[in-house]
């Protein structure tokens, strides 16, 4: 994976324009239910956030894309759920990872709105939440006033951190090599 996630990152220091979509892309499939299990956003994302601290990329675009795109993937895994109850928890992967449907809905039972909110800052769950609430009938309100919050801050965090991480270096370097 380490490959393409070079090639994502050179890709769009190249080409700048394509940033917010593939933020939007990264984020979605970051918080489909299934999908999520399969895409390692994240770290991609953290990667883009360095190419923010080299002025490659700007910030604004790349956060829009990415509450876009966690809003869409988390708010569709919200229906999932809802239209196809406990039989999508039956589904694989989820049907060969008991041990993480049951975190997912315990951690939903016992802090509702809260374990989405926590969701988008814990892989394990992220998979798991968003499709729990749905089965759990949660209403699309009561979703969206947990997820909106954790959509918005997560979206931030996550790229600011690896901008954070390449500014770090980037004094490290310039403060032992002068260049």
């Amino acid at each position: 994976m380490e490959p393409l996630y070079g090639a994502i990152v050179d890709f769009l220091a190249a080409h700048q324009h394509w940033a917010p979509y593939l933020a939007f892309a990264l984020a979605l499939g970051e918080t489909v239910a299934f999908v999520s299990i399969a895409i390692p956003s994240t770290a991609i994302l953290v990667g883009v956030g360095g190419l923010i601290a080299t002025g490659a990329l700007h910030f604004v675009p790349i956060w829009i894309g990415a509450v876009l795109g966690a809003l869409v993937g988390s708010t569709f895994s919200w229906w999932l759920g809802r239209r196809y109850g406990d039989r999508m928890l039956a589904v694989w992967p989820f049907s060969r990872e008991p041990a993480l449907v049951e975190r997912g809905t315990l951690a939903f039972r016992r802090w509702g709105g809260g374990a989405i909110f926590v969701a988008h800052f814990f892989g394990p769950l992220r998979a798991v939440a968003f499709l729990v609430a749905g089965v759990s009938s949660m209403s699309l309100a009561g979703f969206q006033l947990a997820n909106v919050p954790g959509v918005l801050i997560w979206a931030y965090a996550i790229p600011k951190a690896g901008e954070v991480g390449g500014n770090v270096i980037g004094h490290v370097w310039r403060g032992l090599f002068g260049a």
